[in-house]
């Protein structure tokens, strides 16, 4: 199977020189955010479990920093089972110091009598996750990257991509040229590869824009989360680290997009005062506003998550309202999905007398159908959410305050919204 892939030249040529020395490895990946950077680690630690040597190469545009799209001042709250996974990967006791522990989840709808809790004690947990900032996190992986001998291109983007029948053909904007026999797409809901290859993605517009910042506060979080359901979407505050000793937390914020362009720019004691009769005083008195982000809430997926001896992750594959919290320990258990697959063809491999084509069709179809169920039934809820919680029609809002009622009269009720809230998902 060939393709030749013409594209306007604000995306990617197939038509670059090709040449004889290009670099052959084994799996390339395109994006080093999150999932693209711990896909990396993990096909390391893989690597050397296995003492099978893989040659690795990651091509990001950005270094970790205000500018990277990726690694940026947000900050991401990362599911119990999530850490579960990266503790598996040999990752989490180098993040480890940089989380802040979420001990208790309080979920409210504002104006109405619905309110729940979740409890890590109830579920003999430590903690329900933890919240990064993914601009440190960036930093430490990017560190970790650049001790080992994965081959890292960085600051690069890519100029053009081949298929061809036992390969991706690569070709960065410095010329270099790289031969892999799996392509791993990892380059967020924009994603270069996708659109290289013409593949289709479906969208859904909520009409609304996530307002993120950090804010302090003038007592402390005590290790709780809030989830606040009100008129606009959800707002959601995440515990932090404090700053210069001044507790914070982490604000994200559903808008329509004309409030969200307005509080972007308003002066900061006119937001913190919306700010604070939208949330009202359970996490305290807001003090003092960061820089402010915009971002529109889209959901976005890939129907085929695959093509020729390419898989799609993370972002690329789909982009979730960040209602739950989960876009990343979605992302995660895709790419550990695809870790479990090439371990398993690298075991095949060490049983027969043929060497593992790491981009067969048989490893990426194995691939989608391992991600079928956790990705509809994820994308599924989380459609359920926004659309259940963002708006007054009175029989939603009789129905939703008495199920939150109901969770905390009933508590064996709230395993299941536990479980979905730490992560605990089948990646089989």
């Amino acid at each position: 199977m060939t393709a030749d892939i013409e594209i306007n030249s604000n995306t990617l040529s197939s038509h670059a020189p090709q040449t004889q020395d290009a670099k052959q490895v084994d799996v390339a990946i395109v994006g080093g955010a999150m999932a693209g950077a711990t896909l990396a680690l993990g096909l390391k630690t893989l690597s050397e479990e296995l003492n099978r040597p893989l040659k690795i190469a990651l091509i990001e545009a950005h270094k970790p920093g205000s500018e990277h799209p990726g690694f940026d001042a947000r900050s991401i709250a990362i599911a119990h089972g999530s850490i579960f996974e990266l503790k598996r990967l040999g990752l989490w006791s180098k993040l480890a110091h940089l989380g802040t522990p979420i001990e208790n989840i309080h979920i409210s709808d504002r104006g109405h009598f619905g309110m729940t809790e979740l409890n890590a004690e109830d579920f003999h947990l430590q903690n329900l996750g933890q919240v990064v900032e993914l601009e440190r996190v960036g930093q430490l992986l990017f560190k970790l990257l650049e001790a080992s001998d994965i081959q890292l291109h960085c600051p690069e983007t890519l100029a053009n991509v081949e298929a061809q029948t036992d390969c991706q053909l690569l070709t960065l904007n410095d010329g270099t040229q790289i031969k892999t026999a799996l392509l791993v797409a990892a380059d967020g809901v924009n994603s270069q590869v996708r659109q290289a290859f013409n593949l289709p993605i479906e969208q859904v517009d909520f009409e609304q824009v996530a307002l993120v910042a950090n804010v302090e506060t003038d007592k402390s979080h005590d290790n709780w989360a809030f989830e606040r359901f009100t008129s606009t979407g959800p707002l959601a505050v995440l515990p932090m680290a404090p700053l210069k000793g001044n507790p914070r937390v982490s604000l994200v914020w559903a808008l329509s997009p004309g409030d969200a362009k307005r509080l972007q720019s308003a002066p900061q004691d006119e937001f913190l005062a919306e700010l604070q009769q939208a949330f009202g005083f359970r996490a305290g008195r807001f003090t003092q506003v960061g820089e402010r982000f915009c971002y529109p809430l889209l959901m976005s997926h890939m129907p085929r998550p695959i093509y020729h001896r390419t898989v799609f992750i993370g972002n690329a594959a789909q982009t979730l309202h960040p209602i739950a919290g989960q876009g990343f320990n979605l992302g995660l258990r895709d790419l550990v999905s695809l870790l479990d697959v090439i371990k398993q063809s690298l075991l095949e491999e060490a049983s027969s007398a043929e060497r593992a084509d790491l981009g067969s069709a048989k490893l990426t179809h194995t691939y989608l159908k391992s991600r079928e169920k956790d990705r509809n039934s994820t994308m599924t809820n989380i459609e359920f959410l926004v659309r259940g919680f963002s708006n007054d029609h009175w029989p939603l809002v009789v129905g939703r305050s008495l199920g939150l009622r109901l969770l905390s009269w009933l508590p064996p009720l709230k395993v299941p919204v536990a479980r979905t809230a730490m992560g605990w998902k089948s990646v089989s």
